[in-house]
C-alpha cells in the first residue's frame, strides 16, 4: 500500500482524532469523505439529460435525507 504524508494545522487534527474512536486516520476520511461519484451532484452531473424514474429520485432523496444526520456533518466540538 502506497503512502502519503499530508500536513495539516493543529485544529484539523484536533477535529479528525475525535472521530477516530480506534479507527486510522485513513479509515475516518474515507469514511467521512464521500468517493468521487457518490454525492447526488456527481448523480445529475453525469445524467444530464437522462431521465431518471421515480424510484430512482425517491432513493436519492431518502440517502440524501440520511447524510443531514450524518456525524460528520453534526458538529461534536
Amino acid at each position: 500500500m502506497a503512502v502519503k504524508t499530508i500536513t495539516i494545522d493543529l485544529e484539523a487534527y484536533e477535529r479528525l482524532s475525535r472521530l477516530k474512536n480506534g479507527d486510522s486516520f485513513s479509515q475516518v476520511i474515507k469514511k467521512y469523505l464521500p468517493a468521487p461519484g457518490a454525492s447526488a451532484g456527481d448523480l445529475l452531473a453525469d445524467l444530464d439529460d437522462a431521465e431518471v424514474s421515480e424510484d430512482t429520485l425517491d432513493a436519492v432523496e431518502g440517502v440524501v435525507g440520511e447524510r443531514r444526520e450524518h456525524p460528520a456533518r453534526v458538529s461534536r466540538w
